[in-house]
């Protein structure tokens, strides 16, 4: 990744689950973009300062965050984006215990990035594209086209739900 857009994904974590970061980081001067090793200084700190506040933990390349807030489904998606990434969305095992750090952590089940498909308990990712992993809890999906949501419970399986209820956010950069 580079340095510049590993930037923008740290500081897009920092302004959602840390808002007076905003405040906190001076505006960059575009002269000092191509300044490698003080661009890479600042990603640094900002990093330093989220998982020092854990608010934020570390799948591979992705990024997830959670300050808490609850929100329903539609509205978690919203935020997720305004703050420049997505609704947690596991895509393997090592992905599932990140976002269920802030699970356990907020003691509240999340929201996860899938929906029912048009074929009742048959779930998808919010692109379309079909789960290649899953860690449904026992005799889940139920539903049967009446929970179009997925959430996360505090052992880390799933479980279909409505989705109006309001569940912690969690989301990916």
């Amino acid at each position: 990744m580079q340095p510049a857009q590993l930037f923008h994904k740290i500081l897009g974590v920092a302004f959602f689950v840390l808002p007076w970061c905003a405040q906190a980081v001076p505006p960059l001067d575009y002269n000092e973009m191509g300044d490698v090793v003080q661009l890479e200084h600042r990603v640094s700190k900002l990093e330093g300062v989220l998982h020092l506040e854990k608010m934020i933990t570390t799948s591979g390349d992705k990024v997830f965050a959670a300050n808490g807030e609850k929100a329903d489904f539609d509205t978690a998606v919203k935020k997720c984006k305004e703050a420049g990434g997505a609704i947690a969305s596991p895509r393997n095992p090592k992905e599932n215990n990140a976002i269920l750090y802030f699970v356990k952590k907020f003691n509240t089940y999340a929201y996860l990035g899938m929906k029912e498909s048009l074929i009742p308990s048959k779930f998808q990712f919010l692109d379309g594209t079909p789960l290649t992993y899953t860690n449904w809890h026992s005799n889940e999906p139920s539903g049967k086209g009446e929970e179009a949501c997925v959430e996360m419970y505090t052992d880390g399986t799933w479980n279909d739900k409505v989705c109006r209820k309001s569940r912690l956010v969690v989301c990916q950069f």
